[in-house]
């Protein structure tokens, strides 16, 4: 068996986004205003659901861990995409490079479990109105919401230590904003079909699973509320399972189009543009999509604003 030596690499370049200063001062501006927006709106919907009682509730408190988690998340990749659009030379050490990697895929892993939660919750409490708080009860969410996220510091440990121990040589550049799984499985200087199959497989685990989940408990929804005697709650679930399905739906297909799909199709251009979606856009469209489409939230949100409910703690 030969030993082979690799140039240890101690930091990588990030290619970025646009090649042109010009550009990358228009991203500069639109990316600070979508990240301004994202922390502003998720902040707000944890703090609206803190003070409002009405909004006490298992649907909203796992709401609350969905908002927390996606500014984590844009953290995770939005301030440094920033300094790069306006820095020269756009480089990551070694360790900070797996780092942002931990953390965004530990935050991506929570986020689908979390959807996962709520559609369970929602199956619960539309399915089974009787049994809901019993069954939904403080302590439950509070294991469920733990749960979510120990799953994803444990699946993105595995993730994070195998593709770091994978050996680098030859070329640092990332083809990439942030560093994913995909762009370094091209710098590796070793043969990661096999790596790629076992990291795919867990990726397809956690995505599937928790989408079987939303799948399944949304037909037994669906099927109630086409029971439903009162047309006034018939429209009342199918406005907040709406508002549910349409955050799924985003998250989830750019999720299955970067990570589910054969390697031979991967597109560097392509997979930047839509990482830019789902790193970015979606954190920011969580927040409005559950305020525009929910009127509870709606309600909450404008007697906050005449001042017909004062918060307790002001």
């Amino acid at each position: 068996m030969t030993t082979k030596n690799y140039t240890l690499l101690t930091e990588f370049i990030l290619l970025g986004l646009a090649d042109t200063m010009e550009l990358q001062i228009i991203l500069f501006l639109i990316f600070l205003v979508i990240y301004t927006l994202t922390a502003l709106g998720n902040v707000g919907m944890i703090l609206l659901i803190r003070i409002d009682p009405r909004l006490h509730t298992p649907m909203y408190f796992f709401l609350a861990n969905l908002s927390f988690a996606d500014i984590c998340y844009s953290s995770t990749i939005t301030p440094k995409m920033l300094v790069d659009l306006l820095s020269e030379k756009k480089t990551i050490s070694f360790a900070g490079c797996f780092l942002q990697m931990y953390f965004f895929i530990a935050l991506a892993t929570t986020e689908c479990i979390l959807f996962g939660l709520m559609a369970y919750d929602r199956y619960v409490a539309i399915c089974n109105p009787l049994l809901y708080t019993m069954i939904m009860s403080r302590t439950v969410c509070l294991k469920m919401a733990a749960g979510a996220f120990t799953a994803g510091l444990l699946n993105s440990m595995f993730h994070t230590s195998y593709v770091s121990s994978l050996p680098f040589c030859g070329s640092n550049i990332i083809h990439h904003f942030f560093c994913d799984n995909p762009p370094l499985f091209k710098l590796s200087c070793s043969d990661t079909h096999l790596e790629e199959s076992i990291l795919s497989t867990f990726a397809g685990v956690n995505m599937v699973g928790t989408l079987l989940v939303i799948l399944t408990s949304y037909s037994y929804i669906l099927f109630s509320i086409f029971r439903m005697h009162s047309g006034e709650g018939r429209h009342k679930a199918l406005s907040t399972c709406a508002s549910h399905l349409t955050a799924i739906i985003l998250f989830y297909a750019t999720a299955i189009y970067t990570y589910l799909r054969p390697s031979t199709s991967y597109s560097l251009n392509q997979d930047k543009v839509v990482s830019v979606f789902y790193t970015v856009v979606i954190p920011m469209l969580n927040p409005l999509i559950y305020s525009l489409r929910n009127k509870d939230v709606k309600k909450a949100l404008w007697d906050l604003i005449t001042r017909e409910r004062i918060p307790s703690f002001l």
